[in-house]
């Protein structure tokens, strides 16, 4: 069993593919385990939507706190394109484990797959910021990546 298995084995386990990271803005495709297609996304905050979505579709873990916003949502956006195949990303890939819902964030776990290691997260910040000190070192050891700072 590789490090990935390993890490998947969660039933409320996500695969973010990360295909591109161009001035720090993620471009790839997140999974969930069921044999389904990629959901792209396209930056942060298009990747942090599809994740909730997600995570809303699982239902699991439930959210804690009520989704509060402006205006009331007309059309949920879900992205355009859709991609099957391979869950590996061009630049990086990692699987996330959301436990909890809480405080108007997410706490888990998050495993960078080609660095072969894990982390906790006790916010989306954090979470956000272990993911980019991944996608920045992978830039730094001469992956196949572009990264403008």
């Amino acid at each position: 069993m590789n490090f990935q298995e390993k890490y998947n084995n969660f039933f409320n386990a996500l695969t973010i593919c990360v295909d591109e990271y161009e001035n720090r803005i993620p471009c790839g495709r997140i999974y969930d385990l069921h044999p389904s297609e990629g959901i792209c996304f396209r930056g942060t905050i298009d990747l942090l939507q599809s994740i909730e979505t997600a995570l809303e579709e699982m239902k699991c873990p439930q959210s804690f706190t009520g989704k509060r916003m402006f205006w009331p949502e007309v059309n949920k956006r879900k992205p355009e394109t859709i991609f099957d195949g391979i869950r590996a990303g061009t630049v990086g890939t990692f699987s996330l484990r959301i436990l909890f819902r809480q405080n108007a964030s997410w706490q888990g776990g998050v495993a960078w797959i080609e660095g072969k290691a894990e982390q906790s997260f006790r916010s989306v910040l954090e979470l956000l910021l272990l993911i980019d000190s991944a996608l920045n070192s992978s830039t730094e050891n001469g992956k196949n990546t572009i990264i403008n700072k």
